[in-house]
């Protein structure tokens, strides 16, 4: 604000209630300005998160490119993940999704998708990405599923307790816990839980392949799935 004029200044008795009175209309303009703010940045906010529709909605929430990747980028065969590191059922069958990588090499690629539904999951999954910029995620994912009983009794997330297991890998913790808050990894993680309701996760593990959903969930029907996408590229 630029300073008035000193010419028609009211007397020293007149001056006292003017500024009072004129410092509470910039103090309501002032708010209102910031409501305004908070308003369109808000609207714009929910535009750029709100989850795409339409034909090739679902073929670009399967894209991936953000995401972890393990295998040859050049596979034929592409699992997409949606996974919550606390959920006891991801746990169990990663072992599976690894053995099948292991067993067909090149030929498969496993992108992971992070829907933290179990509650304190979400602070889990930041530290998740941010072992990324150590080139650690795998190890500390592998360790966090591992010893998942001792880090989310009752299936609640605890960051407290998964610090010592992901530190075991030789994870760079203060760094790790100085960029959970980064931009970027916000990012990431609300176009992950985008993706999922574009294509109606609601549960963990979810796996598509090439772009199919199993018909029903367990282990047969993974294993299945995923040979006859093996196959059809053959």
């Amino acid at each position: 604000m630029s300073r008035k004029s000193k010419r028609n200044q009211p007397s020293p008795d007149d001056r006292a209630p003017q500024a009072r009175s004129a410092g509470r209309t910039w103090i309501v303009y002032a708010a209102v300005a910031a409501l305004a703010i908070v308003v369109v940045a808000g609207s714009l906010l929910y535009k750029r998160e709100k989850p795409p529709t339409g034909p090739g909605a679902e073929q670009a929430a399967l894209a991936s490119t953000h995401s972890p990747t393990l295998g040859d980028a050049a596979a034929k065969v592409h699992i997409v993940e949606f996974i919550d590191p606390a959920c006891e059922t991801c746990a169990q069958f990663y072992p599976l999704v690894k053995r099948m990588l292991a067993d067909h090499p090149g030929r498969i690629r496993l992108s992971m998708r992070h829907v933290p539904f179990h509650p304190g999951a979400d602070d889990v999954v930041r530290l998740l990405e941010a072992s990324r910029s150590q080139d650690r995620y795998w190890n500390v994912l592998e360790a966090l599923l591992a010893a998942q009983p001792r880090w989310a009794p009752n299936h609640r997330a605890n960051l407290d307790l998964a610090l010592p297991v992901v530190a075991a890998t030789g994870l760079d913790l203060p760094r790790a816990l100085a960029e959970m808050a980064a931009p970027e990894i916000a990012q990431r993680m609300r176009r992950d839980l985008d993706d999922a309701k574009t294509l109606d996760v609601t549960q963990t593990p979810e796996y598509f392949v090439n772009g199919r959903q199993m018909a029903s969930f367990g282990r047969q029907q993974l294993v299945a799935l995923v040979d006859d996408e093996l196959r059809r590229a053959s």
